[in-house]
């Protein structure tokens, strides 16, 4: 079985189904700091202009997910794994769950030699 850059949590599917019965196919950009912080975004596919120059790490409960190639530097030798939680913070933001009072957040860790040699293109 080929390695997958990104996996997603019970929590974080549980919310994604919900959004999706709502605002229809959804994508997700990892921001990269400035004013939505360095959290995953969630929008409507439809709402959301990839660009071109984005990488496309994998799919969630049928969502892309794409981060920039310049944050890709970072996390290339890293899993990724999208989480839902409370959103305590009461910031706002443009990604879909925090109107539900949710937010979006990664966790990531270094991918092992076996797991890294044999990476999905």
């Amino acid at each position: 079985m080929r390695t997958q850059r990104i996996s997603v949590t019970h929590a974080a599917t549980k919310m994604i189904e919900e959004l999706k019965k709502e605002h229809g196919p959804l994508v997700f950009n990892q921001s990269g700091g400035c004013c939505d912080g360095s959290a995953p975004m969630c929008y409507e596919k439809d709402d959301f202009y990839v660009p071109s120059r984005n990488v496309k790490l994998g799919e969630v409960c049928g969502c892309e997910f794409f981060i920039s190639a310049e944050q890709f530097e970072y996390f290339e030798h890293s899993h990724i794994t999208l989480d839902c939680k409370d959103n305590f913070s009461g910031s706002n933001s443009f990604s879909l769950e925090t109107a539900l009072e949710k937010q979006f957040v990664s966790i990531s860790r270094i991918f092992t030699a076996v797991e890294y040699e044999n990476l999905a293109e």
